[in-house]
């Protein structure tokens, strides 16, 4: 058994939608190398800022910076070529270098990019070292970073089959579908863990269970929706209410109004954290965002969901996912300036019909891939050596994947 170790770059960050799938493939391969007695040896090219630069560290990922730019995107071409953007803009080069000198040194065998502002210096560093360059898309629309990066991709892995009508030709050529990797504990929830945890013994389990959040820093839009149509809503429903923690207190100042049987099925918290997959298990229904880092969660447990996309969202990417699961009956996308009216014609019908939720759940669930995690490492694997598109030829082992397509490592 060769114990050579196998070295990944992977660049990507910036927010928790670019930052969580990457770690999640990270740990994945890892593990599959460790079953063939090999050791896995990763550096992250990151951001100073990005989320990234405190969640590799924390894993014992070595991590690296390169200076890079935002991009702000407008309709107006005068705001494109706004100060901010040109100064940005003169940056990228820079970031070029100082990727292209991260790669040149640790020489891996394969760069996995998952978006973001970095990818982009990183991306392009790796064709300059004539390294494989695997990028994977969360969104059903490949991002800024990505669109730049697909010429010189080995192989582009999306998260839906709807995206590959979207691209070129030439990238079709070598796109995948693997779905959006999802954290192996959020699979794991236990509704019954959920209840000792968070000590929600005013629920009455006979009603279902509403889970809201707006992310981790919350959403004031999604608050306010909620707040309002909260004394109807826990007539019919109990509800977790991840509110952010800065909108905690007054929301808990509201809450204190409600009458006694309806605040015990009322649970509000600024953050929910290592409990969020037991809560997850016992959400019946989920108001939120439409984020592709949710949407996959979502989908892989089959959880009906009324989505609140943010409009401001980087291409529009949220309004793009809720509609992409509503057309196919999987969600509801409630769109632009959402009122509470409509919140309760959304969650009404969901709430008094289990078949109906029951119905919707199946329709996320063909939605999910809860294997992406596996099926993004297999393109990894595959494009290290040199091969085509697996396609999940997962069961095979690393000698084998040597042997069939014979090893890029070393110069």
């Amino acid at each position: 058994m060769n114990s050579a170790s196998f070295r990944l770059v992977v660049t990507g960050g910036g927010t928790g939608g670019h930052t969580y799938p990457a770690l999640t493939a990270v740990r994945t391969l890892q593990a599959r190398l460790a079953a063939e007695g090999r050791p896995l040896e990763t550096l992250w090219i990151g951001t100073a800022t990005g989320l990234e630069a405190r969640v590799a560290p924390a894993e014992g990922i070595s991590f690296t910076t390169v200076v890079t730019g935002k991009i702000r995107r407008s309709k107006n071409p005068l705001k494109l070529a706004s100060p901010a953007n040109v100064k940005d803009m003169a940056r990228v080069p820079l970031g070029v270098i100082q990727a292209r000198r991260a790669i040149d040194q640790f020489w891996p065998d394969v760069v996995l990019a998952t978006g973001g502002y970095v990818a982009v210096p990183a991306g392009l560093a790796a064709r300059m070292c004539h390294r494989p360059l695997v990028l994977h898309e969360q969104t059903v629309r490949l991002g800024l970073a990505n669109r730049k990066l697909a010429a010189s991709a080995a192989r582009i892995c999306v998260s839906s089959e709807s995206t590959l009508a979207l691209l070129s030709e030439s990238a079709r050529q070598v796109a995948v579908v693997t779905g959006n990797p999802v954290r192996p504990e959020v699979l794991s929830g236990d509704a019954d863990r959920a209840v000792q945890a968070l000590q929600l013994w005013g629920f009455d389990r006979q009603l279902p269970t509403v889970y809201v959040t707006g992310g981790a820093q919350g959403s004031q839009q999604v608050n306010e929706l909620v707040g309002a149509v909260l004394p109807w809503l826990l007539q019919y429903a109990n509800v977790i209410h991840q509110c952010g923690p800065a909108n905690e207190e007054g929301l808990r100042e509201r809450a204190a109004g409600l009458p006694p049987e309806l605040a015990g099925r009322y649970y509000l918290a600024g953050f929910v954290g290592p409990e969020l997959p037991d809560v997850l298990a016992l959400a019946d229904v989920v108001v939120s965002r439409s984020g592709a880092g949710t949407l996959a969660e979502l989908t892989a447990l089959g959880k009906p969901a009324v989505f609140v996309p943010l409009a401001s969202s980087a291409g529009n990417e949220q309004v793009h996912n809720a509609r992409h699961l509503q057309e196919t009956g999987a969600a509801v996308a409630l769109e632009g300036d959402v009122t509470a009216d409509q919140v309760r014609n959304a969650l009404g019908p969901l709430l008094a019909d289990a078949l109906l939720r029951r119905g919707m759940a199946e329709r996320a669930r063909a939605h999910g891939r809860p294997d992406a995690a596996d099926r993004l490492v297999d393109e990894v694997l595959s494009a290290a050596f040199g091969q085509p598109a697996t396609a999940g030829r997962r069961g095979e082992s690393m000698s084998s994947w040597r042997s069939g397509a014979g090893s890029t490592m070393g110069r």
